[in-house]
Parts: structure tokens; sequence; C-alpha cells
């Protein structure tokens, strides 16, 4: 296959990402005087309310790339490596794919109490990891349903994020009954009809790449956004994943406008060592599909036609190699993941080769596979913002 064997690396890729249509925007007409996004049941079709626009996502893996950081870009990241625990732990989750309660209860442990250093002077310490938010998240290549058989539950089996969204408002559900309208008051936060710039409390997310070779998380610098213009009000229907009271079905989060000065941010080259950090009151982020994902959901699928075949009585002839050239923005590890499967279609035993040799390239299969998966963990973190110097940072 053509341009697999090049050394490549990228400073940004082109790819489409998934804002609110603007003809699905209406006035909201209470006190707030905002705009709102048009509420559509969970499995409403994608395409009729959000539209993909074309965007320049930058690595940060990439030199010469600007530093981000909590309280001016609205997220950072946060070293995760020197927690030997918690990484067997995550380790674990990413073998099987899916997150047990022993294993939830295991993670809040390790995090609890934590302090991690962040790139403005400060400190983060984590006080509580919410019970409900914590959610393991699954995407093949070019979006792929891996395991369309598995239903979604609270934690486990949620689709990869497919439209720039914000987590949550700070005046809306369920926040609002859970602390009885004083969120605003206690939260640091930023919002198009006002702020808490002064409190050292703060709502985050944590983002966790298990393996995000494919459709990384893309985060928005919050400065190149346009809060007042093209930052909607949504009411998300929960009741299909989670077990609200009625008050609370409907989630207030936000949605967000495309506009040409919005910036946004990847790591093609991250995973479990590291996590996002980043401000749930209204920071815009949601996934995207790399450049050269529809290659490698091309060799995913072939491999898993060979997969049939061989168990079924043997492949009689080798597949003929593909010509198809990646794009030249296709990153390095994705790039290395499809010239892997490309070398297993290549490989595949013919005729009855005997069951030992069909085992080992059967299992060679099933990780080159599972690896152009998209698997990652995230949950919602209450956490002081502390001058990072002793005794603040005393661990």
């Amino acid at each position: 296959m053509e341009g697999l064997s090049e050394v490549h690396s990228v400073t940004a890729v082109k790819a489409e990402l998934g804002f609110s249509r603007p003809s699905e925007v209406v006035d909201d007409h209470d006190v707030r005087g905002l705009r709102r996004a048009v509420t559509r049941p969970i499995d409403y079709d994608f395409s009729q309310q959000f539209e993909y626009r074309q965007c320049k996502v930058q690595d940060l893996c990439a030199s010469d790339q600007p530093s981000t950081n909590l309280l001016d870009s609205g997220f950072e990241t946060i070293d995760l490596a020197p927690l030997r625990g918690l990484q067997s732990l995550l380790a674990e989750v990413k073998a099987v794919g899916e997150i047990s309660n022993d294993q939830a209860r295991r993670l809040r442990r390790h995090l609890r109490g934590g302090i991690f250093p962040l790139g403005s002077g400060k400190c983060l310490k984590m006080l509580h990891i919410a019970p409900e938010g914590l959610v393991m998240r699954t995407g093949g290549p070019n979006g792929l349903k891996v395991a369309p058989h598995l239903t979604m539950t609270e934690m486990n089996h949620h689709d990869v994020a497919q439209a720039i969204h914000g987590d949550q408002d700070v005046r809306g559900t369920p926040l609002k009954q859970m602390m009885r309208g004083k969120a605003p008051w206690l939260f640091r936060h930023q919002t198009p009809d006002g702020s808490n710039r002064w409190s050292p409390l703060v709502l985050v997310n944590l983002w966790i790449p298990l393996q995000q070779i494919t459709r990384p998380l893309t985060l928005m610098d919050r400065r190149s956004l346009d809060a007042s213009n093209h930052q909607l009000r949504y009411a998300l229907p929960t009741e299909s994943f989670l077990d609200r009271s009625d008050d609370m079905r409907l989630n207030d989060i936000w949605s967000f406008l495309h506009d040409d000065s919005q910036q946004w941010y990847f790591h093609s080259r991250m995973d479990h060592s590291k996590a996002y950090v980043f401000d749930t009151l209204g920071e815009p982020h949601g996934s995207f599909i790399l450049p050269g994902e529809d290659v490698a959901e091309q060799y995913y699928l072939h491999l898993q036609e060979l997969c049939g075949q061989l168990l079924a009585g043997g492949v009689k002839q080798r597949p003929a190699a593909s010509t198809v050239a990646l794009p030249a923005d296709t990153t390095l590890p994705l790039r290395k993941a499809i010239k892997s499967m490309a070398s297993l279609v290549a490989s595949v035993p013919l005729g009855n080769p005997g069951k030992p040799a069909v085992d080992a390239w059967l299992t060679r299969v099933r990780e080159a596979m599972d690896c152009v998966v998209r698997k990652s963990l995230e949950m919602r973190v209450v956490a002081l913002l502390l001058p990072d110097q002793w005794p603040f940072n005393r661990r």
C-alpha cells in the first residue's frame, strides 16, 4: 500500500467537526435572553440537527504549538504516569473494553485527594469524583460500529460524541436542583450571560484516553469563542441512559455554532499516562474523524472477513495488495496502525495451515483491529485550584 512506509509527522489536520445547524436555533424566551438549539430525541437524525464544517485542528504533539491551560484556554493535560496503581487499573479496563462497578470505585479512590500541577502557576486538588457521569466510550475507525449488539448502560458502551458541545450549564439542570441554585456562586465559570472568575472551586471533566489512534478528542481554545453569538443552550434527553426524576430528565448543556475564527486542538500521541482536564461548565469539545480513517475502516472490515473465512474452512487465495494512498496529513500513529493491518492481510495463512498457525495469526489480527478502536474514560470532578507551592501542593 502506498504511503505506509513513509516517516511522516503533521502539525495539523483538516477535519469535519459537527456543529448545530443555524436553522435549529431559536430565541430562548426566559429571563436569561440567550439563544437555544432545538431539543430533539437522542436518536434523531444527526444530519438534520447538526452540520459538519471543515476545521483546522492543530496537533499539540507537534513542536512550536502554543501552550494551553485550564484557566485561559479552558483545558490542559495532567500527568497520570506516577500513579502506578491507577495505570495498572486503566490497562485492565482497556483490555476488557468496559469498566465494572468495582473498577469504578477503585478509579475514584486512586484520584480522590490527588494534586496535579497545572501550567498557570496553579495546581488542581481533586476533592470529589461524581458517581454520575463516569462513562466509557468506544468508537471504530471512520464511525464504524464495532459492537452494534451491545446496549448502552449508564457507564458502558457509549458511542463517541459526534457533536461539539459543552457538558453542563452552571444555571441549569441538574446543578440547579442539586445545589438549590447556588452553583453559579460556588463554581468558577464563564458563560454568555455571566461569570465567576474568583472562586477556587471548579467543576472539571477528567478525560482519559485508553487509546485514541482514531476518533480523538478535540477541544477549542475558548479565547477564540464568541460566546454571545455562537454558544447555545441545549436540553439533552437522558432517559435512555440515566435514571433520573422527571424534573431532571433533560440535562442542560451547551451546543455551538461554527465560526472560522475558532481554534481547535488535539493530541495525536496520547495514552492513559496523561489526561485532559477541561471546564465542565462550557468548554467546547467533541470527537472527529482523522484523515485516513476510511482506509483503516476498509482494512478492519477486510480482516474481519478473512477471520470468518479462515475459521469456516480456510482462505483459498491471498488478497491483492492495496494501492490506496493515505492522505498527506494522516497522523503517524494511524499510519503505523494501518501498515500493521495491511501486513496481516498480506500474510493470511492459505489452505489448511494447521491450528497453531491460524491461532497465531488470529491473535495478531485481534490486537491490530482493537488498536484502531478508540476507547476513553471520562468523569466529572469537583476540585480546588490552589497555588502550586508548599504547603498547598503537598501530596
